[in-house]
């Protein structure tokens, strides 16, 4: 079986769980500690970044671009057959959109919500014996972006039918990773964006949820509504 080395709040190794799920890829989950920096996680991946797949008598891949971009190329001959595979897929434009939202939800949306809602919310509290109070001025500045990024996905999907498309691609796997974590928090003002709202409310109504939706860390309970498919 594949090994996934990840963080059970990290969202891109979130994304990476749900687009195994998706694709019926099963894997034995390994928690690591992204903050602690060891020696033997660094010698996985010297860059230090989650998630990292152990493929079962196959290569290490690092980062959920590797393992996103290596499964959707093993899929691709499934778009022979008629079907989509649901990672990346269609024309050449298509797939630039595609990753293009990749990017923004595992960059920009990183930067400027979900990395810094974690220093803030769980790792002060997981990395000394001690929590350590989040910082008000941080959290003001933290509910302010996630505003301005649930309107994209709001305007996203109002547009369309999934953020990047008729299909569902691995966009909106990489949007809900990120969404999952800050919904783990009570963090999304949902009752704002209905259009995104409605299509997390498709999402998290899929089997590949399931496992995300079961996920408790310790000493950090989730938001009432976080497993409510009726939210």
């Amino acid at each position: 079986m594949h090994t996934l080395t990840q963080f059970r709040l990290c969202p891109k190794s979130r994304s990476i769980r749900l687009a195994l799920a998706e694709v019926g890829a099963e894997v034995a989950l390994a928690d690591e500690r992204p903050w602690e920096w060891r020696p033997e996680f660094l010698a996985l991946n010297p860059a230090g970044e989650l998630p990292v797949l152990a493929l079962d008598g196959g290569p290490l891949l690092c980062g959920a671009y590797a393992i996103s971009e290596y499964f959707s190329e093993i899929l691709a001959d499934r778009e022979k057959d008629g079907r989509r595979a649901p990672l990346f897929h269609g024309s050449p434009a298509e797939r630039a959109e595609q990753r293009r939202l990749v990017d923004w939800f595992h960059g920009k949306l990183d930067r400027e919500v979900t990395r810094e809602l974690l220093i803030e919310r769980v790792y002060g509290h997981l990395m000394t014996d001690i929590p350590r109070a989040p910082d008000p001025g941080a959290l003001r500045a933290i509910r302010a972006n996630i505003r301005h990024h649930l309107a994209y996905v709001n305007h996203l999907a109002h547009e369309r039918r999934w953020l990047a498309g008729d299909e569902m691609s691995f966009a909106d796997l990489a949007a809900a990773g990120h969404l999952a974590t800050i919904d783990y928090l009570g963090e999304n003002p949902w009752d704002s964006y209905p259009s995104a709202k409605s299509w997390y409310a498709r999402l998290k109504s899929r089997p590949s949820f399931r496992a995300l939706l079961s996920d408790r860390m310790p000493g950090i309970s989730p938001a009432p509504a976080y497993a409510d498919l009726d939210f």
